[in-house]
């Protein structure tokens, strides 16, 4: 087992040949490289493979023998100041490598296909390997330096990911927020890290908690600094896991190409400060009021990501909401000391968020097939709706990842999000009813989504061709031949959340009847005859094979994953395999406990969380699908509320949460106020007194040294009488003030 081991330290560097042979074919045979591309996509997946299968291998022994192994070496040695560097393989860092590598094969194959077409081919494929050397790298680091190299390397990724199509200024904006706004919790992570090695004098895990934890008991450090420098490390991971308030970032994020968002915006990335904050765990019990904090930002980012995805119409930046929230309830599992379920839920998320984004990314490249669809459209679930005869397959894998993250069982999250919400219980009952109230509006926008994008008829998904910029759009009149007439009167109430603040618009005046047989075409275009002009309609359709595999794997995830965390232990028979793989672990909220229960417990625990699942699916059933028949329902729902103060009321109070979900909760726009507006203030007034005052006085200088020669030249006329008078009336002068 040892033997193993001992070759662990090959798992960072496996993938990272695939960067540098891509940047030195580039620059040396650029023809011949690109030629020759899907090899470098191939390499790409085979060297990942071999890391998933040594990570699984050490996995397995990790939970067979409970053990744990680090090799360190001298780096930099210098009198009393010593670096090492190596790694250290135990449950949290065997997780997180597993992680990596099954959703970056998955990413990786699927980018296959998704990216083909794209001139950036080989530089993607080229960003990615190197992500994966340095998220690697970074959870099997042995030391705070080393993980804040590889913490460095994995932001410049992400950059460069995430600006991968850098021509357009929206993904050029977007990677400098990511950038700047990560900037801030690195540097607050570094002089963490100096804090700490100040107070402790060692990088090292092991040397930092028994340190800390013996200057605490003999009461021989300052606490106020030492909470200072834990809160310094903890804003690392609340940037790079999108926390409140540095969470801006996310959502921009999603301007990069799907497939990174799968990758590093749900598994592996916004991970990372997840991770960061369970490795520190045993430092951050110790430090007064630290765990508090932790749970007190994980709650708050739980709601916050929650309400800004109900009234959003970017499918990505719903998603990325939604990771947001969950990144919450994962922050929140560990501020309460649920070490395991944290990290359970950690792992659940990873594989049903990468299929949501998949999935997306599916539904996307669909409807880019709609000639003259643009990004921006392709993207908005407003256009979309009425797919799920276009793409079956994508529509019935992201219903699952949907269920899942609603918490419906037997599917992934049900499993860990129900153990969240049953220990938030036994931390805080204002906390518990925060995170179970958030899980309906889970529910709620994540069906919002589903139903929107696969099940909804008032919206378009199918564009006239006309070359023309403003052309019209092809669509079915949801009213019938009534038009809008006939429900005119009924829109008041829930009119924002049914129709997501969009005006009525009928774009085209004549209904055109569709061939049934359209889909048996082997183009998805069809020209429409027997019209004044002829015009030409796009059908989205499936996705390849190759995009479409890894989604069909990421459901067997979504279905299965769920087992190893299951919390059963009877008749001796231990079903609890993540248990057995994180033993030892840290659970302050059952510490006597090996986290079993018998199924009468869970059921009557279970039943509350998945009720309140199954009412936020119903609102959205009820408003979303199909979006005629919530109209039908209005009449009902205007019966209960009186017509009046009451509506009035009511309609303010609908106005209310949809402007504060879809301007973002007005952070961005306080943000770009104080922040923004502030810096620039500054650096305005700066520049004024810089060139008022610095440059005035020098300049001025300048000025009256050019008057006063201008003065003498005129006094100076060569005659030595002349100066000899001025000169005894100056003394004169000075005699008379002097004796005065």
């Amino acid at each position: 087992m040892e033997h193993t081991y001992q070759y662990a330290w090959i798992i960072p560097f496996v993938p990272l040949p695939v960067p540098m042979l891509i940047g030195v074919g580039l620059l040396l045979f650029p023809t011949a490289t690109k030629k020759i591309r899907r090899v470098w996509a191939f390499q790409s997946v085979l060297l990942l493979s071999i890391v998933m299968l040594f990570s699984i291998d050490l996995s397995i022994e990790q939970i067979n023998s409970s053990s744990i192994y680090q090799y360190v070496w001298s780096w930099v040695i210098n009198n009393d100041f010593s670096l090492e560097l190596g790694y250290l393989i135990d449950p949290l860092s065997s997780i997180m490598s597993i992680l990596i590598t099954t959703v970056g094969i998955m990413v990786l194959i699927y980018s296959d296909n998704y990216m083909s077409h794209d001139q950036g081919y080989l530089r993607f494929f080229a960003y990615m390997s190197f992500f994966s050397t340095s998220m690697l790298g970074l959870v099997t680091s042995s030391n705070l330096i080393q993980i804040y190299i590889f913490w460095e390397l994995v932001g410049m990724c992400s950059y460069l990911l995430i600006g991968f199509w850098f021509t357009r200024p929206l993904a050029a904006n977007a990677c400098q927020k990511a950038f700047v706004t990560n900037r801030v919790g690195d540097f607050g992570l570094l002089l963490g890290i100096l804090g700490f090695y100040w107070i402790t004098g060692s990088f090292e895990f092991r040397d930092l908690f028994k340190i800390v934890t013996n200057l605490i008991s003999q009461n021989e450090v300052n606490l106020i600094f030492l909470t200072v420098c834990s809160v310094l490390l903890f804003a690392g991971a609340v940037a790079k896991s999108a926390q409140f308030p540095l969470h801006v970032w996310l959502p921009d994020a999603m301007e990069g190409p799907t497939p990174i968002s799968a990758l590093i915006h749900a598994a592996t990335m916004v991970a990372a400060g997840i991770f960061l904050v369970a490795r520190l765990l045993p430092l951050f019990i110790v430090v007064p009021y630290i765990i508090n904090l932790i749970s007190l930002i994980g709650i708050i980012t739980v709601l916050l990501g929650a309400t800004l995805a109900l009234a959003q119409k970017d499918i990505k930046r719903s998603l990325a909401y939604s990771t947001m929230s969950q990144l919450g309830y994962m922050m929140l599992a560990l501020g309460m000391g649920s070490y395991r379920t944290a990290l359970f839920h950690l792992i659940t998320h990873a594989y049903s968020k990468a299929l949501l984004f998949l999935g997306s990314g599916s539904v996307i490249h669909s409807m880019e097939t709609i000639v003259g669809y643009s990004p921006e459209k392709s993207q908005n679930m407003v256009l979309m709706g009425g797919l799920t005869k276009h793409v079956p397959i994508t529509k019935t894998a992201f219903l699952l990842g949907t269920l899942s993250l609603c918490g419906i069982p037997p599917l992934a999250c049900f499993w860990s999000k129900d153990e969240i919400l049953n220990d938030s219980w036994l931390y805080s009952p204002i906390f518990a009813i925060i995170a179970c109230s958030t899980a309906g509006l889970t529910a709620f926008y994540m069906f919002r989504i589903y139903l929107l994008t696969f099940e909804s008829h008032l919206n378009v998904h199918f564009q006239n061709y006309s070359g023309k910029k403003n052309s019209l759009f092809y669509s079915i009149s949801l009213w019938g031949k009534g038009g809008s007439k006939a429900i005119k009167k009924k829109f008041s109430l829930l009119t924002l959340l049914t129709m997501n603040n969009e005006s009525v618009s009928f774009f085209s005046n004549t209904t055109y009847r569709i061939d049934p047989n359209i889909r048996k075409m082997t183009r998805p275009f069809i020209t429409i005859t027997n019209f004044s002009n002829n015009k030409t309609y796009s059908y989205p359709y499936e996705s390849d094979n190759t995009m479409l595999f890894p989604l069909l794997v990421l459901v067997l995830f979504t279905l299965f994953v769920g087992v190893i965390g299951i919390p059963f232990n009877q008749e001796g028979m231990d079903l609890d395999i993540l248990s057995k793989w994180l033993n030892p672990s840290i659970n302050l909220l059952h510490p006597d406990s090996n986290n079993s229960m018998n199924w009468y417990e869970f059921l009557k625990d279970a039943i509350f969380s998945v009720s309140i699942a199954y009412f936020g699916i119903f609102i959205a059933s009820f408003l979303y699908k199909p979006l005629y028949s919530s109209f039908q329902n209005l009449d009902l729902i205007n019966s209960f509320v009186k017509r009046g103060t009451n509506r009035i009321f009511w309609d303010k109070i609908i106005n209310v949460i949809y402007d504060w979900s879809y301007n973002r909760g007005y952070i961005d726009a306080f943000y770009a106020t104080t922040l923004t507006g502030g810096i620039r203030g500054l650096a305005e007034l700066t520049q004024f007194f810089d060139r008022r005052l610095i440059d005035g006085i020098t300049n001025g200088v300048g000025v009256m040294s050019f008057f006063v020669g201008e003065g003498i030249r005129y006094v100076g006329s060569g005659r030595i009488s002349s100066y000899l008078f001025l000169y005894l009336s100056y003394v004169s002068i000075f005699l008379l003030i002097y004796y005065n």
